[in-house]
Order: structure tokens, then C-alpha cells, then sequence
């Protein structure tokens, strides 16, 4: 037996064998860690009012030890009309049922914890009157066998052959089978799933779960117990601080407490080395949902190598849709605070879904155990993302305040603000007339809102930004997968998917990891089908790159619509009105484009029949990636790169079709167009993609329960949604969309995308992305609680290829934001100037007033030619953007020194910022270790002792079972 108290007893004492570890269980124990899943399973601490499976039994009588373990099942499949009972209440005749299991209650594995008698009536009193889960339909009929897994399934299909084989053959493996009509539709039938105790522990060994097995202890040494009291003293001058208002009460998350106990994997053998406090909780609900996913997976419906899995029958309609039951409902008439949490589900949507606390920290272990790892590592990524976005908020708005208090002191602003008599030439070749300069003074105050001394600082920040993100996300994942007993997990050899057995079942190898023949898929079929799909990508993309000409084309000819308006408003902001115009219809394009590619990313992925569903999941990633990050930013590369470069001059203007004349910049330059253009589309597609993600399944649901009352399946009218059991209620939820977290990372990738690679043009950028994923965040708890099935709980140690992705992201925005500064901004030709042309150049220093005559400087002079009788033209000369020689010079129009000096300095601050930025963000990430020391230190650690205890546990129990027997037994192994 396995005591939790007590040191354990050593036994190597002879022949060299290792000492005893019973000294370090005497150590004082410091710093402990947590792995939460596997002894939080054991928590006898549930919230107040959990349903009656979750609670450890009110009066645990003893069974004998000779009560056999009897099952009754029916391997018949007919189906059979319902008949109506006494009392009015329809009962459904399953086809093959076991309504008599009872698991034995070995005493010998079973760790009972003393129950005070003012608890007990404590817990009696709650639960008397009607059995809540039982009523709320998460038991079987009997009010005992928690429902581990829901099918679904039409009457009316004709594959009854293969769905009554299929769960003829889960009978076969241990599982417990019980059928329930839909109450909102006669078609619909439910098939409840059962996991007994002994084929939970029969796949928990198979699966190599790793369960809990013995407290923890910890070694400590002088310098140990030195921090031990340091950090002694910290907590208690921390404990007289204010509480963080962002941290989660633990009073009211009782599930958390910190518990600590290592983990083995699950074998029945050594069941007695491992904490069973009580069955019913020693396999946590997400665990049982894995292991009969397991099951279903495994389980044959016909003859044949490939006839099996649930995945294979709900594509050929045998099953409508499996899934995980919710653990009942998510609200409650009663406060939490009072009277606890009715299940943990309910304690989800009060600590984490609700709008009301979303600047709390999330509840990242209730979440893994309610969703599984994979989704509760989604959920670590987005908070740790979104933690790390304040500072760059920061920053980013102290660089924008920095250019508002600065606009009006700003030499270029008032230049030309102040240029009354500087004539620019006209801006179009019909209805457009000379303009003052002074008449775009708005503008380029605002342009001075962006284009600041602090843009440069703000690029190299953000750019060492994203390199500290992610190698410390690499550090918290090693910490939650440490956490979360992750370390050793392995991904299971994964099954085939059913399309790519059915194309190449003729072809078939030996698998090199199970030794099992299976499909294969020949070299140049693979090759073809991929070069293929390779050219559907480039003819998307060059779909893109047509529709960003088309928009180039609409705001050239809006140039001259606006230019020569009649609006004198609308005529005096044309630049404004041109841009703000094609930015709208592009993010329209956008917007309609990103249908399209979804449907054509899916198509092609198909096409090339990946192997695996993670390996279909990883391509359909990366091509919607690409197709949605060009759509997003072709329009920007090109605002940024390529707008105003070939307008050409006055008198010799570049045109397009020998038509329309190309766009020029302001002469503050383009930056204000490329901020606008990521400002609307970011501002527009985060609302767009909360309205998708929460009010699309929301109006989907209010139908759902639209029709449910008006009786509009077929079934019974019901009034009351609380009437429903679990099982009918989600039902009628949505099903977490196909793609699985596909669309929530690649949204948040290509938001972080925009956020860096153009962020020195929009240093607001950060900021908007902050207050988006705050809302998205509670947005996706919302959906994920409330208004979606339960998914099953996947297991995962990363978050796959967007880490990659990600990285690729932050190499690319170093380059672009070198571009952004040296081509898009005025930052170079400012510097040139002041440090070679302007007043200060002898002086020695830099200051707003050494800027003097910078615009005068940055302008170059065009000849119109005599002045028109009749015209309102006083000048024959104008001004425009550009270092050109004077009409009146030797070599008019031709390039001038100040030109090569800009142009020349442009490309060494290029060179220079990438070679500066790379080496800062690669020497960050070598300074910055994958994995925190002290974590690695107790990895070891904890290895070393978990073979100790392993060994020790083992030799106690095998002594006193000798004991026992009357028979001898010496201190060295037998």
C-alpha cells in the first residue's frame, strides 16, 4: 500500500547500492513546481455543488473481495420503436445495453482519506433531492456511468450494417453502450459512451499515460536554503503590498491549489505505486474523453485492413458527429462566490469567458484540463503574445505623442505651412491648375505624427521585440510542458487519413516504425500532384497582384476626379480623398478574395493527398498563409515601394496606357499613405473577424434554438432549453470549425505580420493589436465555453509550424522596416541635408533649426512657359518633388549631387541597420537559453528520483506481500 505521509523506507543499504533517498525526503522542501493535471485529478477540493460523479462517495462501504465483476451484453442491433412507460415518460428499448456494472473496489489500491461528519452532511445536503447530473443528462440511466463520449446518428440512414458492427466491436473492448432519442427531432438518435475502470486502465497503460504515484520531495543544498530564505523574505515584504488586481482569486478556483506529485506511466501491474483516491477522479474527464477517442479511432466496422475509425464512418455519414460531452451548463442562478461552481465548465465562463474580468490571467491549467493541451497551448500563446504586446504599445505611443507635441514645432511643418508664394505644379494634365504649397499644411502635420526622430529607434525596438518574444515564449513552453507532464510525451504514430488509403491502396510498403504494410504514394506522383498545387499558388497569388493593379488603376483615375472636383473641400484634401477611397476598396477586395482562397487552398491541399491529418493540417496552413498574407500586403509593399518612385517630371510624366499619369507623393513624402492603408485595413478586418468568430455562431445558434420551440426537427416542443439534457443542448451547439485552430492562429499571425514588418510607419500598430486581443481573448473563451461543442482534448507540445512561421515573419520585418526608413520616409534625405547642405554644417550638431530651408532644398523648379492671356496663373514657374537641376541650368533636369549623396546614403543605412539589427537579435537569442536552467536541473533531478521511488515502492510492496505469505524476505532486490 502507498501512504502519503512518511518517508520511504530504504532498502539498499548492501554491496555498493545507492543511498538512500530517505535523507532527502527528510529535506526541507523548497521552491516547489507544479504539475497540475495528474494530481489536480486527485484534488478533493472541487467546487461547492459539483456533480455527484465528481465526489467522492458519501458512505464508502467496503466490497468483498470474491464480488465478481458481471456484464451483461447484447450483441443484437435491431431497432425497435419507443414505447411509452407508466407515468406518461417515453423510454427508448436500446438495442444492447449493460445496466448492471458495478467496478470492484480493490481496498488494497484504493487510498481513503478521512471525511469529517459536519462535510458530510455538508455534501449530503447539497446533493439530496434529485441527482443534478443525472438530471442535466451527463450519467446513464442508472444515475452512476459518467457519459465519457456522445455519437450521433440518423434513423433514417441506410448504413445500419456498419454502424451496429462498429459498436458491436466497442462492446467488444470494454466499453458501455446506452441509446437516447433526440427530444427536438424523432430522426435523431444518441448513442452514450461509457468507459468502465478496467479499460481505462487497460488503454491508460497501452497510451503510456503518465498518472500521479508519489508526492513530491526536493533536494537542497546550502545555496539552495541561502535563496530559500531570501525568497522567504521577498514574499513577506511582498505579502504587506497591494494584491495584483490581475491575478485569479484562488479562493475562488479551489481546483488550482498547488499540489505536487510525480508522475509514471500507467501500468496495472504497479497500480498499487500509484494515488488512487478515488476512482471516479483518478482519470480526469478530458483523459477518459481521450482514451474512448482512442478506442474509437481503433475500433473496425468492417472486414478489412482500413474499415475502422470514427473518423472513416462520419465521413460516410454512419455517424452525424462525435464528441465529448460539456460538463453541463455554464450558468447558474445561484453567485459563484456563495455557492460555488455547479461544474468546471461553469467555472470557466465566471473566471475566464466573462467579459467582467478581462483583465484577469487565464486559468491556463483549468483550461487544459477542460480543452486538452493543444488548445490550452493556443491560449498560453495568445496571453503570453499579448502580454508581450504591452510594452511595444508602449513604446509605440510614446514615439506617436512624441510627433503630436512635436508637430507644431517641427521646421519641415512650418515650412510649409508657411510657403504662401511656393507655386507646385498641377497634379493632373486636365482641369488641374498650379496649387500653393501651403494649402497640404494639414498634411504633413500629420505625416510628422509618423515620420519623427523616433521612427528609427521604434523599427530597431520592434525589431528586437520580436526576437525577445519568441525565444522567451520558448521558455514558457518549456515550462508549461514541464507543467503539464509533457516532457516525455511522444506523438502517437498518427492513422492514415481515409482519402490517401483510398488512392493508393493498391501500392502499399512496409512501414518503417510499426513494421505493418500500408498505402504508399510514389515519388513522381507525389512530385506532380505538388507541382500542381504549386502552380495554383502562383496563379493565386498572381491573382492578388492583378487585383492591387486594378485599385492602382482606380486611384489614378480618381487622382484627377478629386484633383479637379468641384467640392472646393474635396479639391483642397484630394490626396486624402484618393487615398481613403482605394484603401476601402481594397480591403473590400481583401476581404472577398480571402473566400475564394480558402476554398482554393482546400482544394489544393486535397489534391495532394497528404499522408496524415497533421500533415494536411501543416500544408493547408502554410498555403493559407500565403495567399492571405499577400492578399493583405501587396497593396502596402506596393505604397510603401513603389508608389511615386517612376511618376517621372513635369513636362516629361511617366503615364500608364499613355493614359493615366502615374501617382506622385506629397511633398512630405508617402509615409501618410502607407499609415493609412494599415490603419483602416487593420482597424476593419479586427472587426470583421470578431463579428465572424462570435456573432456568425451566435446567430446560428438562435436559430437552432428558434427551431427547437417551434418543434421544427420533428420532436417535442420544448418551452425550456433547461428541459434538454446535455446531450440535445450540444447537439445544437456549433462543432469547432474543420480546420481545427488553423483560422485562430493564423489570425493572430498575420496580425502580428502587420504589427512588425510595416510598424515604422504606424507605430500605433502594437496598440491596436493590444486592445484587439484583449477583446479576442474573452471572444475566444466565449465561443469556445458557450456557443461550441466541446472538441476533443488533443495533446500537443508546441503550436506546430507557426513557430516558424513567426520567425520567418521576424527576419522579413527587419528588412522591410530598413526600406520603410531609407525609401518610404523622409528620415535620410532630412539627415543628408542637415549634416552636408544646412546651416549647421560646420557647427558640429544637430537640432530642429539646422533643418532651415530643408524644403526649399528638397523641391525642384519647372518651367511653364509664358503665362496665358486670361489665366489666374502670376507665375511661369512651379515647384515639385524631386533633386533635378533648374530650367535655366547647363544640364536642365538632369539629377543633381545632393540626389547621388541621398541616394548613396539610403543604401548604406540599409546595409547598416540589417547587419546592426541581425547581429543584436542573434546575439539575444544566444544569450537567452530554449530552456531556464533551474527547470533542466529539476528535470534531471526529478528523473533521478522518480527511478528511486520507482524501485523503492516496488521492493516494499513485493516485501510485504512476503510478509504476508510467511515467507522470508532479505533487504536486497529477490
Amino acid at each position: 500500500m502507498v501512504h502519503h505521509s512518511g518517508s520511504i523506507q530504504s532498502f539498499k543499504q548492501q554491496k555498493g547500492m545507492h543511498t538512500s533517498i530517505s535523507e532527502i525526503l527528510k529535506e526541507k522542501s523548497l521552491k516547489p513546481s507544479r504539475r497540475s493535471l495528474p494530481c489536480l485529478a486527485q484534488s478533493q477540493t472541487h467546487p461547492l455543488n459539483l456533480n455527484h460523479f465528481l465526489s467522492v462517495p458519501l458512505t464508502p462501504e467496503p466490497k468483498p473481495e470474491a464480488e465478481v465483476l458481471t456484464q451483461s451484453i447484447s450483441t443484437s442491433c435491431s431497432i425497435l420503436p419507443p414505447r411509452t412507460a407508466e407515468g406518461g415518460k417515453d423510454h427508448y428499448v436500446e438495442e444492447s445495453e449493460a445496466s448492471t456494472y458495478e467496478a470492484r473496489a480493490d481496498e488494497s489500491f484504493l487510498i481513503r482519506k478521512p471525511v469529517t461528519r459536519a462535510k458530510l452532511e455538508a455534501r449530503a445536503d447539497s446533493l439530496q433531492g434529485k441527482n443534478p447530473a443525472n438530471s442535466s443528462g451527463l450519467l446513464f440511466r442508472d444515475g452512476k456511468k459518467r457519459i465519457d463520449y456522445i455519437l450521433v446518428y440518423k434513423k433514417s440512414s441506410p448504413q445500419v450494417e456498419k454502424r451496429c458492427t462498429f459498436e458491436k466491436n466497442l462492446r467488444a473492448e470494454g466499453l458501455m453502450l446506452e441509446k437516447e432519442p433526440s427530444l427536438t427531432n424523432n430522426d435523431i438518435m444518441f448513442v452514450k459512451i461509457h468507459a468502465p475502470w478496467d479499460t481505462l486502465c487497460k488503454y491508460a497503460e497501452q497510451m503510456n499515460i503518465r498518472m500521479p504515484f508519489r508526492k513530491k520531495c526536493y533536494f537542497t543544498d546550502w545555496k539552495s536554503k541561502t535563496m530559500g530564505r531570501f525568497h522567504l523574505r521577498c514574499r513577506q515584504i511582498k505579502s504587506w503590498l497591494p494584491r495584483n488586481p490581475m491575478k485569479l482569486d484562488k479562493e475562488a478556483l479551489p481546483d488550482l491549489e498547488e499540489t505536487d506529485c510525480y508522475t509514471a506511466p500507467f501500468s496495472r501491474a504497479r497500480m498499487h505505486h500509484f494515488t488512487i483516491n478515488n476512482r471516479q477522479t483518478f482519470f480526469s474527464n478530458s483523459t477518459r474523453s481521450r482514451i474512448v477517442h482512442h478506442v474509437l479511432q481503433r475500433t473496425k466496422y468492417e472486414d478489412g485492413k482500413s474499415k475502422m475509425g470514427i473518423n472513416r464512418l462520419l465521413g460516410n455519414s454512419t455517424y452525424e458527429a462525435a464528441f465529448p460531452p460539456h460538463e453541463g451548463g455554464y450558468k447558474s442562478r445561484h453567485p459563484i462566490k456563495t455557492h460555488g461552481a455547479q461544474n468546471h465548465r461553469h467555472l470557466l465562463y465566471e473566471r475566464w469567458a466573462r467579459w467582467g474580468i478581462w483583465y484577469k490571467y487565464q486559468p491556463l491549467d483549468l483550461i487544459r484540463r477542460y480543452f486538452g493541451e493543444k488548445i490550452g497551448l493556443y491560449f498560453a500563446w495568445l496571453g503570453w503574445y499579448t502580454g508581450m504586446l504591452i510594452p511595444a504599445a508602449l513604446v509605440g505611443l510614446f514615439v506617436f505623442l512624441y510627433g503630436l507635441f512635436t508637430m507644431d514645432s517641427s521646421q519641415v511643418s512650418k515650412e510649409i505651412c508657411e510657403a504662401n508664394t511656393t507655386i507646385m505644379c498641377p497634379m493632373c494634365e486636365e482641369n488641374c491648375n498650379p496649387w500653393t504649397l501651403s494649402d497640404s499644411c494639414v498634411y504633413a502635420k500629420v505625416t510628422h505624427l509618423f515620420d519623427n526622430g523616433g521612427t528609427v529607434f521604434f523599427a530597431i525596438f520592434m525589431a528586437i521585440w520580436a526576437t525577445v518574444f519568441l525565444e522567451f515564449w520558448k521558455r514558457r513552453r518549456a515550462e508549461l510542458t514541464y507543467d503539464w507532464d509533457l516532457i516525455d510525451w511522444e506523438e502517437e504514430e498518427e492513422e492514415l487519413r481515409p482519402q490517401f488509403e483510398a488512392k493508393y491502396s493498391r501500392v502499399e510498403r512496409v512501414n518503417p516504425i510499426s513494421g505493418k504494410p500500408e498505402p504508399f504514394q510514389p515519388f513522381t506522383d507525389k512530385l506532380s500532384r505538388l507541382m500542381v498545387s504549386v502552380s495554383g499558388i502562383f496563379f493565386m497569388i498572381s491573382l492578388v497582384l492583378t487585383a492591387v493593379f486594378a485599385v492602382v488603376v482606380f486611384r489614378l483615375i480618381a487622382m484627377e476626379k478629386f484633383a479637379s472636383f468641384d467640392w472646393e473641400f474635396v479639391k483642397k484634401n484630394w490626396q486624402f480623398a484618393t487615398s481613403g477611397t482605394g484603401v476601402c476598396i481594397n480591403f473590400m477586395i481583401i476581404m472577398s478574395l480571402n473566400v475564394v482562397y480558402e476554398k482554393v487552398a482546400y482544394l489544393l491541399t486535397n489534391l495532394e493527398h497528404p499522408r496524415t491529418e497533421s500533415e494536411w493540417e501543416n500544408s493547408f496552413a502554410l498555403k493559407m498563409f500565403l495567399f492571405q498574407f499577400v492578399n493583405l500586403n501587396s497593396s502596402t509593399f506596393y505604397i510603401a515601394f513603389f508608389l511615386g518612385r517612376f511618376a517621372g517630371r513635369p513636362g516629361k510624366y511617366n503615364k500608364l496606357f499613355n493614359r493615366w499619369r502615374l501617382e506622385e507623393c506629397h511633398p512630405s513624402g508617402c509615409l501618410i499613405d502607407l499609415c493609412l492603408q494599415m490603419g483602416v485595413i487593420m482597424f476593419f478586418k479586427q472587426i470583421w473577424n470578431n463579428f465572424m468568430e462570435l456573432g456568425y455562431p451566435l446567430l446560428q445558434n438562435w436559430w437552432s434554438r428558434r427551431k427547437i420551440k417551434k418543434g421544427g426537427g420533428g420532436g417535442q416542443n420544448v418551452e425550456n432549453k433547461a428541459q434538454l439534457p446535455q446531450w440535445d443542448k450540444d447537439w445544437n451547439l456549433q462543432p469547432m470549425n474543420a480546420h481545427g485552430l488553423v483560422d485562430e492562429y493564423l489570425e493572430m499571425v498575420l496580425q502580428f505580420g502587420f504589427t512588425t514588418i510595416f510598424v515604422a510607419a504606424f507605430p500605433l500598430a502594437p496598440l491596436l493589436a493590444l486592445l484587439n486581443n484583449i477583446i479576442e481573448i474573452r471572444l475566444d473563451a466565449y465561443k469556445f465555453v458557450t456557443q461550441w461543442r466541446r472538441p476533443m482534448p488533443a495533446r500537443a507540445t508546441d503550436i506546430g509550424i507557426w513557430h516558424g512561421i513567426l520567425e520567418g515573419i521576424g527576419v522579413l520585418a527587419v528588412i522591410t522596416n530598413a526600406f520603410v526608413i531609407a525609401i518610404t520616409s523622409d528620415y535620410i534625405p532630412r539627415f543628408v541635408y542637415a549634416f552636408k547642405y544646412g546651416p549647421c554644417v560646420d557647427k558640429g550638431y544637430r537640432h530642429e533649426k539646422c533643418l532651415r530651408g530643408y524644403m526649399n532644398s528638397s523641391l525642384s523648379v519647372f518651367d511653364m512657359g509664358e503665362p496665358e492671356n486670361g489665366s489666374h496663373v502670376q507665375s511661369r514657374y512651379c515647384r515639385y518633388r524631386d533633386y533635378r537641376e533648374p530650367p535655366w541650368s547647363s544640364v536642365p533636369y538632369d539629377f543633381t549631387l545632393q540626389f547621388w549623396h541621398v541616394l548613396a546614403a539610403r543604401l548604406a543605412f540599409i546595409i547598416v541597420f540589417e547587419h546592426l539589427v541581425y547581429g543584436i537579435k542573434s546575439f539575444i537569442a544566444y544569450l537567452i537559453p530554449d530552456m531556464p536552467k533551474d527547470l533542466c536541473d529539476r528535470m534531471r533531478r526529478e528523473k533521478y528520483l522518480m527511478q528511486e521511488m520507482m524501485y523503492e515502492a516496488e521492493l516494499e510492496h513485493l516485501q510485504k506481500e512476503r510478509k504476508k505469505n510467511g515467507k522470508r524476505y532479505h533487504h536486497e532486490w529477490p
